[in-house]
This record gives structure tokens, C-alpha cells and sequence, in this order.
């Protein structure tokens, strides 16, 4: 559940959004919506529908609205949005206007993303997810997951340089941890939930106690050799893991 401060900067932000004549809905999905909203370790995760594609002209007012929150809210670093127009969703690989990262860039809203608003979105503003998106079948979900782990997380651990950094350890980690419920069960699982997942699935004791005491705020200075270790051990378990969840996982 959100905090204080990010509920201030979720109204602030619907707010400036409404007086565009285009705006329908506002959903969060993710940890937001999940209640495992971490303050200044998760994002804020949000879809906005309009009624139709944005015009160059809307995408610059966007721009103004993002750079205009981000001068008032220190935090509005973390809120990322993703815009879709109403008749835009049958397909799953279409990239959306989105803004990450302090910039303008397209990326497809995935099958967990819809699983998530239709499982337990929050609504910020106009009709809900189960009114304007189509439902993920299980198949979907299953099918999008595995290919992930298959043609984007798998390949990752080929780049040592990545896995010195502590989102790439953080979020890698817990993605074999949250795949393999999802595939064994159709649950989508938060981040907290995904640590006790990650000691069954045999993660070393001793990074599964690294990403809890940040994920709960309380981290540790990293010395260079720990970063090159965990970055060792990180890859280790993962390729392992990964290659355990896809050959347990039968389309």
C-alpha cells in the first residue's frame, strides 16, 4: 500500500492528467497495487488510457506534465506510465507510449502487467481494468513468462558487468522465484513473498539475506569483494535456476 507521500504524488499526478479530454482510466498495478510498496526501493507502476493514439502535441503536453511533477516531487523519479489507447490491447507485443526513466520511450504492456490489473489493480481514476482490457488466459500468462526467462533473463548472465549492480541482483533473483509460482500454480507473487521462495529454491543464504536487508531498508556497505562475489554467486544460482523453472515448466 502506498505511503503518505506517494498518494500525494499520485493524486498530484491524476490531477494535472484530467484536463486532457482524451484521459478514460488510471490504473496501478505492480507493488503499488500489490501492497508491497517499498518507499524509495519500488516504482509506482501506472497505465493511463486515452480514448486514442497520442497526437505529437499530446506527447509534448506529457512531457511538460512529467518534468512538472519531477520539479515538485523528488520521488516522481520512481513513477513510470505507460499511455494505451482504449482500441490498443489485442496486441501483446505492441509497444505503448511510455514514460521511465525521465524520458518519452515505447514499451509493450505485458502479460503479467495485465494479469496484475485485472487481479488486483487499483484504480486512481475512471472504469476499471475488467471494463476496458481483455483478460490474459492462463496459457498467455504461462507463455510469457517462460519465453522471459528463456530469451531475455538467461541471456543476461552472460554480461558480468550488470550483476555488480544491485537492481540487477535484487530484481534477477527474485524473477526464478516469482516464475516458477506462476508457472507451477498461475499465482502472481510480490517481491516480499518471492525471498522465502528464493531459500526453497536453494538461493545461497547469503544473498537472499543481502536483497532482504535492502528491500526492507536497511543496507549494508558493499565492499568491492563482495560485489564481485555476489555477482559470481548470483549467476551461478540463476543459471541453475532458470534452467530448473523451464524444464519443470510443459507448454
Amino acid at each position: 500500500m502506498a505511503d503518505d507521500a506517494a498518494r500525494h504524488l499520485l493524486d498530484r499526478f491524476v490531477g494535472l492528467l484530467r484536463p486532457m479530454p482524451s484521459l478514460v482510466s488510471v490504473w496501478a498495478h505492480g507493488s503499488l497495487a500489490a501492497g508491497d510498496h517499498r518507499p524509495g526501493r519500488s516504482d509506482l507502476d501506472l497505465i493511463a488510457v486515452l480514448e486514442q493514439p497520442c497526437t505529437p502535441q499530446q506527447q509534448a503536453h506529457l512531457v511538460r506534465i512529467h518534468e512538472a511533477l519531477a520539479a515538485e516531487f523528488p520521488s516522481a523519479a520512481e513513477l513510470h506510465c505507460s499511455y494505451v489507447a482504449a482500441d490498443g490491447w489485442d496486441d501483446h507485443a505492441a509497444p505503448h507510449l511510455t514514460w521511465a526513466h525521465g524520458e518519452l520511450m515505447h514499451r509493450p504492456v505485458t502479460a503479467v502487467t495485465r494479469c496484475e490489473l485485472h487481479r488486483f489493480g487499483t484504480v486512481l481514476h475512471g472504469p476499471p481494468p475488467t471494463d476496458l482490457a481483455p483478460r490474459v488466459t492462463d496459457r498467455q500468462l504461462a507463455d510469457f513468462v517462460a519465453d522471459d526467462l528463456r530469451t531475455y533473463r538467461r541471456p543476461a548472465l552472460d554480461h558480468p558487468d550488470r550483476w555488480r549492480r544491485d537492481i540487477w541482483v535484487d530484481l534477477g533473483l527474485l524473477t526464478p522465484a516469482r516464475a516458477a509460482t506462476t508457472l507451477g500454480s498461475g499465482r502472481l507473487i510480490t517481491k516480499s513473498e518471492a525471498l522465502a521462495v528464493l531459500t526453497g529454491l536453494g538461493a545461497p543464504a547469503e544473498l537472499v539475506h543481502d536483497i532482504g536487508r535492502r528491500r526492507h531498508g536497511r543496507p549494508a556497505p558493499a565492499t568491492a569483494g563482495w560485489i564481485e562475489r555476489r555477482s559470481y554467486l548470483a549467476r551461478a544460482f540463476l543459471g541453475q535456476a532458470i534452467d530448473e523453472v523451464l524444464a519443470n515448466h510443459r507448454p
